[in-house]
């Protein structure tokens, strides 16, 4: 073939480079040519026609294949080679297929849509594909030297599954979760915004075809379509936003919506719908909630929660601490992992009431040696030395008759000691952070308040209630640091109550130049937390830097640090990716609200606040971490 194929090109070429001399010789020459292209191509097509039986009756042979057997096949049926080429098919196949067209020889391939006919025989249940807008479920068998395929044609069956999908029902259950704040300005406006909000709701479900219903002045219910959840889903709630565009004074409105997706029943679905919308509300509202599974998915989440003036749950709350007080042995008080200002203020103000006004044994439960506020611990040490006592002491004085207070943290994963957490019958959580997931919820008592500034300022106005008459100075100081700390000294996430509380400790002596001294750090750390600010880059306006090497104050530098980053021009959130040992690598997070941190964070599987989070990633380095990280931020 390639002899005869060259023979034909050179006639080509010399018929043209003749066509100057002679056009008759031209003529001769490309008839020449042409004549031989003929006889080459009819050559090959036989040749090609001759090695397709050959093959195709040496593996029919060897693979014992009978050829009628697989006509008389009522479904579409083929033998292809260990290649994927095919070698016979009966007519259903081709009908189905190729209608009049001869495949013998060509890879099955092209008609499937899968990587190697090895895929096709290890599924047990066949593999869907599509094919001319068919929806087919190919079954295949190993034979010797080859292989047999079956397709069978189930568009119709699985249009219905797609249509009974599409159509399962999901309850949703919408708040408008601000309305009372416009209530306090005037009942006009409120009714006003009201009705916007719910007209606003009613054509958002009237536009879907769902089922739209008042449940009250502000609870509505929507049950939706699969398929319109979908696109939702995917559109990520716009209607989020639209509400929010209503306005009136300084107040923006927001819903909470919970979603029961996936259920078997309605019943189910509202079921679920209802934990969806506690979680959302939990989580500081203007979000949606879906639980699908057992698995939430949160969207939205960006309006910062409104602070509720009235303290009628505060006093409601104290009562309920007060008799499990009275009702215990001994207090043991345990905050978060690596504690902070904050975590150990508002510990130490537990511990002055307990010990104080309700006369009851208690100590602090804190790994000192790895807390983030050892300046604060020593100068509490100094004054009571069974003040803060280790984990393992903590774990051998526990009974059922311990009273446990869990401060500035309600995740079981995220407390000092599970152990701790485990050993005691008797819990109560006091805790400002969005509500995730994974929460405490057999506790006795569960305060928690997103829109407090600290866990501080929480247990401040609790001990205004519960009695505060053994406050000391530097037990207001430690309340009144962990309120700056999570405020950055009252610039974020204050409101009425912070400065009522603020002003609360200022009376009980706390002075504010010796708790600023608490956040004094030396000359080596304060051009280390320079050094990694200097090295920040921005992304979508998140700024993020990196900690080098492993450092032992690496948690408190790359806190300190993300502050000062948010002081960066058109820098909306801030993050500092350290090392803090050889197997964990740990991110700080910090914004001023236009960015919710938390949410990122628990996509890596951390936690916190809108304004403040963090992220502990097991066995990855700094840089895997933080294009992890990046591509969070990205894909918001």
């Amino acid at each position: 073939m390639p002899a005869y194929l060259i023979f034909v090109a050179v006639m080509l070429i010399m018929a043209f480079a003749s066509l100057k001399y002679s056009k008759i010789l031209f003529f001769i020459e490309a008839g020449v040519a042409l004549i031989s292209f003929a006889v080459v191509l009819v050559l090959m097509l036989n040749f090609k026609k001759y090695l397709r039986q050959m093959v195709k009756g040496s593996v029919l042979s060897v693979a014992d294949i009978d050829e009628d057997y697989i006509e008389s096949l009522k479904l579409p049926t083929a033998v292809i080679g260990e290649y994927g080429e095919i070698l016979m098919y009966n007519r259903h196949f081709n009908q189905l297929f190729f209608k009049t067209h001869d495949a013998i020889g060509e890879s099955i391939f092209t008609y499937l849509k899968n990587d190697t006919i090895d895929s096709l025989c290890k599924s047990v249940g066949g593999v869907d594909t599509d094919f001319d807008g068919k929806k087919l479920t190919v079954y295949s068998s190993k034979v010797d030297k080859g292989y047999t395929i079956t397709v069978v044609d189930n568009t119709y069956f699985k249009n219905i599954e797609k249509e009974y999908f599409d159509t399962r029902k999901s309850v949703a259950l919408v708040v408008f979760d601000n309305m009372s704040d416009f209530m306090s300005d005037s009942e006009e406006e409120a009714t006003g915004a009201m009705i916007t909000v719910e007209n606003l709701l009613s054509r958002w479900a009237q536009k879907h075809n769902s089922l739209y219903r008042k449940l009250s002045d502000s609870r509505y219910l929507i049950i939706f379509d699969e398929k319109v959840l979908e696109k939702q889903i995917e559109k990520k709630f716009r209607i989020l936003d639209k509400v929010r565009q209503i306005e009136v004074g300084s107040v923006n409105a927001t819903i909470s919506v919970g979603i029961g997706r996936g259920c078997k029943t309605l019943s189910d679905s509202h079921h679920n719908a209802k934990k969806a919308l506690d979680m959302a509300l939990g989580r500081g509202g203007d979000q949606v909630a879906l639980l699908n599974n057992g698995e939430y998915e949160f969207f939205g989440g960006v309006s910062k929660g409104v602070e509720k003036t009235s303290k009628v749950r505060v006093r409601v709350i104290s009562e309920s601490i007060k008799n499990a007080i009275n009702a215990c042995d001994k207090v043991l008080i345990m905050g978060h992992k690596f504690s902070d200002l904050d975590c150990i203020g508002a510990a130490t103000g537990i511990y002055s009431t307990v010990t104080k006004t309700f006369s009851k044994h208690a100590h602090i439960v804190c790994d000192t040696e790895k807390s983030m506020a050892k300046s604060l611990i020593e100068s509490l040490s100094q004054r009571n030395r069974d003040m803060f006592i280790s984990v393992d002491k903590a774990q051998s004085i526990a009974n059922d008759k311990t009273l446990l207070f869990i401060v500035d943290t309600h995740s079981p994963d995220f407390v000092e000691s599970p152990k701790v957490h485990k050993a005691c019958s008797k819990v109560v959580v006091i805790d400002l952070h969005r509500k995730m997931v994974n929460y405490i919820d057999d506790a006795d008592v569960f305060f928690h308040e997103p829109t407090a500034s600290s866990a501080s300022e929480m247990v401040t106005e609790l001990i205004s209630y519960l009695g505060d008459d053994g406050l000391s100075k530097i037990e207001a100081e430690a309340l009144l640091s962990g309120i700056m700390l999570d405020t950055k000294n009252f610039i974020i996430n204050t409101g009425v109550r912070t400065f009522e509380a603020a002003a609360y400790l200022r009376k009980k002596a706390a002075d504010t130049v010796t708790v600023r001294s608490m956040f004094s750090s030396s000359i080596d750390t304060y051009k280390e937390k320079h050094k990694i600010v200097s090295k920040s880059q921005v992304v979508n306006h998140c700024a993020i830097s990196t900690v080098d090497g492993v450092m032992k104050n690496a948690r408190l530098l790359s806190a300190q640090a993300a502050d000062e980053m948010l002081m960066i021009e058109d820098v909306f959130a801030s993050f500092v990716v350290s090392q803090i040992d050889q197997k964990t690598v740990n991110i700080s997070a910090r914004s001023y609200g236009k960015i919710n941190v938390q949410i990122i964070m628990e996509k890596l599987g951390g936690g916190g606040h809108q304004n403040m989070a963090a992220a502990q990633l097991s066995d990855t380095t700094v840089e895997k971490a933080k294009n992890r990280l990046i591509d969070v931020i990205k894909s918001l």
